[in-house]
């Protein structure tokens, strides 16, 4: 069978309808009573198409393959946004870049707000233990108030900001608050490769806490063999401690993919773009989710995007989700006992480093602003998931729609501004 908006051929031959009546049956599922264990990793630049499960022919990836396999593979999961620092930051704090404080790469340095809520935060209160290891991306030094342990992590390893995280062989990586020296690596030397210290570090966070509930947030930047390596070496210790079971697994990218490699591996499959792109092909990204016993296994073309993951975790574990999000909880989709509470919703994205760039996505429907002022570019992403023709001459009621919820679905940010605000259309 082929899913027509995943435009791959579906290995578990279970379409989303399908799908949602097999996993009619009771999964004995009390968020309320049982939560479970969350590990959260979040590949780096890992496009669409990247894992074999999701069509990659050139790179094999059998961990994340056997992840999906065993759990429920999402067609239409979207990033927060289509480079790394304000994805996370939507991850994170549920919040879109319309509202959010970090909407772009340009400056590595701007940081979380004392006010801002993050999904580390919210396990904390749970009484979970939380730990961070890869790219935070979301603060540094002086703003002490923004470090990963200042956000709801009892623990971090490895970059503060995108710009470090570029560098393999780095002389100095953050242990909690402190600089951890690499000499190794001093004088261009390549003694450590940091992916590997901070596979040990997340293998570590399990060994101290695997007899308790805990959150494990990996955002790793690394090859993809080398990221499959360590998805099954955290997968391996969760069975090895018997807690499986208990624990849900998410697996997940940044954003699409970069690079000369991106054209090579056809690392976007049938998406139109890449990284820096607000074409799917730049915002569309994997998403897996395994938690036996209580998610089925399947394929499901639900639409989500990173702002939905903070209140679908206080969903979860039970506490009150934050006022002023942009995301929804998810978890009944999640666990295939319905679709997402979407009713009319929409999904918005800019893009700052590329001029001042706006997708929406309504319905079926999806929007694209290239430059303020310009008209927008219209696609079904149904009849058309390669956004190929433009319908925006042929739909005028619905791209005046979709060019009104582009104006209105953002507030200024000093940090952020929109060349049109001054023309007033961008309030909210």
């Amino acid at each position: 069978m082929t899913d027509k908006r995943d435009g791959l051929n579906n290995p578990a031959g279970i379409s989303r309808r399908s799908f949602l009546s097999t996993a009619a049956v009771p999964l004995a599922f009390q968020p309320r009573q049982a939560p479970p264990n969350v590990v959260l990793i979040v590949g780096d630049d890992l496009g669409y198409a990247d894992p074999g499960c999701y069509g990659q022919k050139d790179i094999r990836t059998p961990h994340v393959d056997s992840l999906a396999q065993a759990g429920l593979r999402f067609t239409q999961s979207y990033a927060g946004c289509t480079v790394c620092a304000p994805s996370r930051c939507a991850l994170m704090t549920g919040r879109h870049t319309g509202h959010a404080t970090v909407r772009g790469n340009r400056d590595p340095n701007l940081a979380l707000t004392p006010e801002e809520t993050t999904v580390a935060q919210i396990f904390q209160k749970a009484g979970y233990r939380s730990g961070a290891f890869g790219k935070w991306s979301l603060g540094t030094p002086p703003d002490m108030h923004a470090l990963p342990t200042r956000k709801g992590f009892d623990t971090f390893f490895g970059y503060l900001h995108q710009t470090h995280a570029h560098t393999y062989y780095p002389e100095m990586l953050w242990d909690n608050e402190r600089e951890h020296y690499l000499e190794e690596n001093f004088g261009g030397q390549k003694g450590k490769y940091s992916h590997d210290l901070i596979t040990d570090r997340a293998l570590q966070f399990l060994d101290q806490n695997h007899d308790r509930r805990f959150f494990l947030y990996a955002p790793f930047a690394a090859m993809i063999t080398r990221l499959d390596d360590s998805v099954g070496k955290i997968l391996e210790r969760l069975k090895r401690y018997g807690i499986e079971r208990d624990t849900l697994v998410i697996f997940t990218s940044d954003n699409g993919p970069g690079g000369l490699s991106a054209r090579q591996f056809h690392s976007s499959g049938p998406l139109r773009g890449f990284k820096r792109d607000l074409y799917e092909g730049g915002i569309r990204v994997p998403f897996i989710a395994r938690w036996p016993g209580r998610i089925q296994p399947g394929v499901s073309d639900e639409v989500f995007a990173f702002w939905d993951l903070l209140p679908t975790v206080a969903d979860l574990v039970g506490q009150p989700t934050p006022a002023g999000l942009d995301g929804i909880s998810v978890l009944k989709a999640l666990l295939g006992k319905g679709p997402a509470p979407n009713g009319d919703r929409h999904f918005y994205w800019e893009f700052h480093e590329r001029g001042f760039q706006q997708a929406v996505r309504w319905r079926d429907w999806k929007g694209i602003r290239l430059k303020q002022g310009a008209p927008i570019e219209l696609y079904n992403l149904v009849t058309d998931l390669g956004e190929r023709k433009d319908l925006a001459l042929q739909e005028p009621v619905i791209a005046k729609k979709l060019t009104g919820l582009i104006e209105t679905s953002r507030t200024d940010s000093p940090y952020w501004p929109a060349p049109a605000s001054r023309a007033g259309l961008n309030s909210h």
